[in-house]
């Protein structure tokens, strides 16, 4: 059997695929190698990327390429361009969601693996004590919080809402909740929420917001929420799936990504019946105890060993 050296492409874009890069690379230094000439399999775990390989490694090497998500309004006729350029030296497809498996089928005939991606539960965890945490955060204890973590503006006008994560869906459900709770407090983090912000602050509603923090951070603000909601009509994870059935934090998600291979399908929800979602946190937190670091990576492992063996 041939020894597995993985090379990783890079990223360097402060986004949640470089902490996975980090984690993996950490658990399995046995099969990293930094240099790609040296490796049997390059993963390009950001396939946007892929040109810094080189071109020369991308032929010689067999290739395994994670496809997060396909946003369908952005897949224009440059982006299956780009696609089916980078095709030529793609060996595998890797879908962390079945959604995703399920688009790739339709651009490609090359085998896809199917192996969703995992959730560090040393750092992810359920705490308790919401009051405490309120506390420290300045957050009213007898409000009702819901939390939204992911950017939700686009990059080129930071006034526009990024459709895929669908702010506008979130603020339309906001409104509902408003009519519902009078102590209604939304908790942002994470880069370019000013689409977000500048609707609630036309809305009047109160919002605290935690731009960029870390892990211990973000595992807190988790633990103080009533419920999260994810309102994305295009997504990869979302991550947040993750986080939030790791540390039990109610949430109710569009069908999107992983959302109907970790949550109940009572928590699922479109906009006709969001009213009518509820968190079930015993399904989520069950269902993601398949996807653990130390469970997930030996799958991941032997995954890779069968590629170059092929």
């Amino acid at each position: 059997m041939k020894n597995l050296q993985i090379y990783i492409n890079k990223i360097n874009e402060n986004w949640i695929v470089d902490r996975l890069k980090k984690e993996f690379i950490e658990h399995n230094r046995n099969y990293i190698t930094t240099r790609a000439y040296k490796s049997n399999l390059i993963w390009m775990i950001a396939p946007w990327t892929w040109e810094k390989v080189g071109i020369k490694n991308l032929k010689t090497k067999k290739v395994i390429c994670t496809i997060h998500h396909i946003d369908k309004q952005k897949f224009n006729s440059e982006a299956i361009k780009d696609f089916y350029t980078r095709d030529k030296f793609v060996d595998f497809y890797h879908a962390p969601s079945l959604r995703t498996q399920i688009q790739l089928k339709e651009l490609t005939d090359k085998q896809i693996i199917h192996q969703p991606l995992w959730i560090n539960n040393k750092v992810w965890f359920n705490i308790g004590g919401i009051n405490g945490l309120r506390e420290k955060y300045g957050i009213p204890k007898d409000s009702f919080t819901i939390g939204s973590f992911q950017r939700d503006s686009e990059g080129s006008n930071v006034l526009l809402p990024k459709l895929s994560k669908g702010p506008d869906r979130f603020v339309e459900i906001i409104k509902y909740f408003n009519l519902q709770h009078k102590n209604l407090l939304i908790v942002l983090s994470g880069k370019r929420r000013d689409y977000v912000i500048n609707e609630l602050n036309k809305l009047n509603i109160k919002f605290k917001y935690f731009e960029m923090v870390d892990i211990k951070t973000m595992n807190e603000l988790y633990n103080l929420l009533d419920l999260y909601i994810v309102a994305s009509r295009y997504e990869g994870g979302p991550q947040s799936i993750f986080e939030c059935a790791i540390t039990k934090t109610p949430i109710i998600s569009t069908d999107v990504g992983i959302a109907n291979e970790l949550l109940a399908k009572e928590s699922i929800f479109d906009l006709q019946n969001f009213h009518n979602a509820k968190p079930n946190i015993e399904i989520a937190y069950k269902n993601v105890q398949n996807h653990l670091l130390e469970k997930s990576f030996p799958k991941y492992i032997e995954i890779f060993k069968e590629l170059i063996e092929n």
